[in-house]
Parts: structure tokens; sequence; C-alpha cells
């Protein structure tokens, strides 16, 4: 009989190792809890606002706002399962649909899963998305049901690809005889409304419900209540617990980190053979879940900010330790013209490298010139290695990594 391999010797000490956890995957993102506390404002507020519905009058259209990790998806998604439970009862004509925007990424994929809620069949890809658009509206009016669209992350659709068809989607009730919509949008960045056309703004934002973020306290409450569903008896320690809380509310009090750490500090421990979760597997937590949150939000970003960011790794590559938002819009302009899109604006560009600046990719500090004035320097705010692993596997940046500007031969050397 063959020797075990590796691979095999590392699956027995796991099955035969510590057992700690119960049901992991109530520690996960996508886990929608029975209960979610401190949030029950919120959800009341969502409750009120989409329960006409069940009358038969379409709802208010509602835009939520609030930072990662705050409990939009998870509150939005608690409401609307009631609701569909109760028109269940009800027999009530009421549909819901939910898309990422930001996991679908164009036009076309957000209307082509639309229409799949709908019944409405649409090829992968192939045709106009005036074409999709019609086959939508189509099937909303042969359902003759009041359709509720949840558009998660729509700030990243819209800074990628604009707000035409968030704009079609507010004006559609007005070319329908039978079926209604209504549009509940969930966004990220609290300046979302700053990227819309003023009538798509009058038409969405009919209400608005704003998450704000969780403190150590609750982000503590939170982690409990899962804590007693994912863990066996006794083997989570309360000071393991207090820390991942104060390590997540010290960073915008994202409860997405603060169960990642717990999650993370638990199978650390397990690998371990530790009878227990301490304080010290947190902190080799809080190192891993730190490495790979850097990576995923660089997969995430939109594909403008990935450029921006592209620009700087170029300067850097060039040896220029700290450029201006010049030169960084210089080479954006030359690479959006390597893809075929449209530059954004200098004033837009400028504001995306604030925000990656505020996420901690880009590193942007004022400095003063003297007699000149002051003037903004920029630079990667985290290991260009990262930058280059993560690019290269993207599809549509990977020939950038080696790309060498034309613009960059300008580039004085007192900047080098």
């Amino acid at each position: 009989m063959d020797e075990p391999s590796m691979i095999d010797t590392v699956f027995e000490r796991f099955l035969k190792g510590t057992h700690i956890f119960r049901n992991r995957d109530v520690l996960r993102h996508d886990y929608v809890p029975h209960k979610l506390p401190h949030r029950e404002k919120q959800i009341h507020c969502l409750g009120e606002i989409v329960a006409p519905v069940l009358k038969g009058s379409r709802c208010s259209n509602v835009f939520i706002y609030g930072k990662t990790g705050t409990g939009k998806t998870a509150a939005t998604k608690y409401v609307l399962s009631k609701l569909s439970q109760k028109s269940g009862e009800l027999r009530a004509p009421i549909e819901v649909c939910y898309v990422n925007c930001h996991l679908a990424g164009t036009e076309y994929r957000v209307l082509s899963s639309l229409c799949n809620a709908l019944g409405v069949r649409v090829p992968f890809t192939g045709l106009a998305v005036g074409e999709v658009f019609d086959r939508f509206k189509k099937g909303l009016d042969l359902r003759k049901n009041i359709f509720i669209v949840v558009l998660d992350e729509i700030d990243a659709l819209i800074k990628a690809r604009g707000d035409v068809l968030l704009y079609e989607l507010t004006r559609v009730n007005e070319t329908l005889r039978h079926g209604r919509t209504s549009i509940v949008g969930i966004s990220n960045d609290l300046r979302f409304k700053e990227f819309l056309d003023p009538r798509v703004l009058s038409s969405l934002s009919e209400e608005e419900i704003v998450f704000s973020p969780y403190d150590a306290a609750e982000l503590q409450d939170i982690l409990w209540e899962r804590s007693q569903l994912a863990f066996l008896e006794g083997v989570l320690l309360d000071s393991a617990v207090g820390l991942c809380a104060a390590l997540a509310a010290a960073e915008h009090g994202d409860a997405r980190r603060a169960l990642d750490l717990l999650r993370v500090a638990g199978e650390v421990a397990e690998r371990e053979g530790a009878p227990c979760v301490t304080e010290e597997h947190v902190r080799q937590a809080e190192k891993r879940v730190e490495h790979n949150r850097i990576i995923e939000v660089l997969v995430n970003l939109p594909l403008h900010s990935k450029l921006v960011l592209s620009s700087v790794y170029l300067l850097g590559k060039a040896k220029v330790s700290c450029a201006i938002t010049g030169d960084i819009y210089e080479i954006y302009c030359e690479l959006c013209d390597q893809f075929s899109l449209s530059p954004l604006t200098q004033r837009r560009v400028s504001g995306l490298i604030n925000e990656l600046d505020m996420v901690g990719l880009l590193n942007a500090r004022v400095v003063s010139m003297g007699r000149y004035g002051r003037t903004k320097k920029i630079r990667l705010g985290i290991n260009r290695g990262l930058v280059r692993n993560v690019f290269t596997t993207d599809d549509r940046l990977g020939r950038l990594i080696n790309y060498v500007p034309k613009c960059l031969e300008g580039v004085s050397a007192s900047k080098r």
C-alpha cells in the first residue's frame, strides 16, 4: 500500500485534531442571521417604506448608504425575505430580484439578471443593451406584478459605466401598462450622489436610509450572537471577542472585518490544535486578514480607479517616488487610450486619488513649495509587488504592468 502523501497527512490531522467550530459559515459575509443587533431602526424604516406593496401599491424608491460592513445588505435581504414571505401568505403579486452590480460588472449582465428573475430568456452575450431592456419591460408587463429591484454596490457600476441604466430604470414605470417596479439601491460610497445626473437623483432618492458604523460595544454584541452558533461551548475566550471588536471598531466599525478576524482566529487555533481561541490567535488572524483585505480591495476596484493606481505604479517603476496629480493624469489618459475608454476629467481623477488615499492604497500628502504655494505629492501606500501580482492576473490590466508610457520621457529629473 502506498505511503500517505503530505496532503493526506494534513487531512487526517485535521479530522483527528481539536474541534472548535460548530458552524463556521455563520461567520461568513453571505450569512443572513435571524436577528440583526443594533439595526432595528433601519429595519423598521425600510419595512415601512416597502409595506405598501402588500396592498398592491408601488413603494417609493429607496437609497441605502453606509460604509462596508455596516449591515446594509444583510438588513435589506432580511426585510425583503420577510416581505416575500408575507406576500406569499397574502397572495400579493410581488417579486424581488437582488443583483450585486460589482459582480455583474456591466449594464448587460445587470439587465440579464433582472430578465432571468422574470423568466425572460436572454443570451449570455450578443444582444444590444437596448434590446435586452425592451425584453425586460415586456416581461414586467406580462407578469403584471410589482417588481422590487435591489442593486447592491450600485456605486461600482456607476463609476465604471455611468448612470444611463439607472436613469432608464427610474423612468421605466412611465412606459409600463400593467407591471410596476421599485428600486432599492445600496452604496458603500457616502458621496455617491456626486456621480449622478440631477434627473436620476430626483427620481431615485425618494427615500434614504443611512447605516452608521458600529462602535466597539455594538460589534461585541454582534460577535457574541454569532459565536453562540459558530463555536462549540467554552472554546472562545471573552478577551478574544473583545479584541476582535476593538480592532474592527478602530477601522470604520466594520462588522465584516470583525467576523473575519473571529473566524480566522478560530481557524488558526484549530490548526495549532489549541483547546480555545485566545487573543494571540486574534493577533495572528489580524496579519492574515489585513493581507487578504488589501488583495480583495485591489481586485474589486472600479476600472478607472485601477487605471489611476496603475499610473502611480508605473511612475514608481520609472523611479518617480512622489508624483503630482498632473503627472498621474497624463499617464492615466494614455492608459485609457489603450483601453479605448473616454478618460474622466482631471477633477474627477483627483477625487479618485483621494478615495484611494482614504482606503490606504495611495499615500497623498500636501507639501509646501515656499512661495510657489502647496502641492500634493502622491505615492503608493502598499507594496509595489502586491499591485503587480494582483494586476498581472487581471485579464484587462495584465499587459499594462510592463507598459512604458510615452509621457514618462518628459517627466523632469527633479521629480525622480
